[in-house]
C-alpha cells in the first residue's frame, strides 16, 4: 500500500496535469454559464453562494473539489462527476481560488 501511495506521489505527475487548452475553455464556459445560473453570472452569488476568491479563501481545496464532483445532498448543488473528472475539478478549484479568467 505504501509503495502504491509513493508511486502516486512520485510518478510522472500526469494524474495532476492540467486539462488541455480546449478543455480548459470548455470548463470556463461551463463555469460561467452552468454554475453561473445559480452562483451568479459574475460568480458573486445568487441562489448559490459566491465563488469569488474572497469567499473561498477559508475553504479547503479538497472539500471544494468534492462539492463539484458529488454535489450537496438536500441542496440545489448537483453532482458534476458525470461530466467533470477529478483532475478537471481540481483545476476548476484552482481557478476559482485564484480568480477565474478566460482561457485563451
Amino acid at each position: 500500500m505504501a509503495a502504491l501511495f509513493s508511486a502516486l506521489l512520485v510518478g510522472d505527475g500526469s494524474a495532476w496535469a492540467d486539462p488541455p487548452p480546449d478543455r480548459k475553455r470548455e470548463l470556463i464556459y461551463q463555469l460561467r454559464h452552468d454554475c453561473g445560473s445559480c452562483h451568479g453570472m459574475t460568480l458573486k452569488g445568487g441562489l448559490g453562494p459566491s465563488l469569488l476568491p474572497t469567499a473561498l479563501v477559508d475553504r479547503d481545496k479538497e472539500y471544494l473539489q468534492e462539492v463539484i464532483l458529488s454535489g450537496v445532498p438536500g441542496r440545489p448543488m448537483p453532482p458534476w462527476r458525470f461530466e467533470i473528472s477529478e483532475t478537471e475539478a481540481a483545476w476548476l478549484v484552482r481557478q476559482l481560488k485564484e480568480g477565474v479568467e478566460d482561457v485563451q
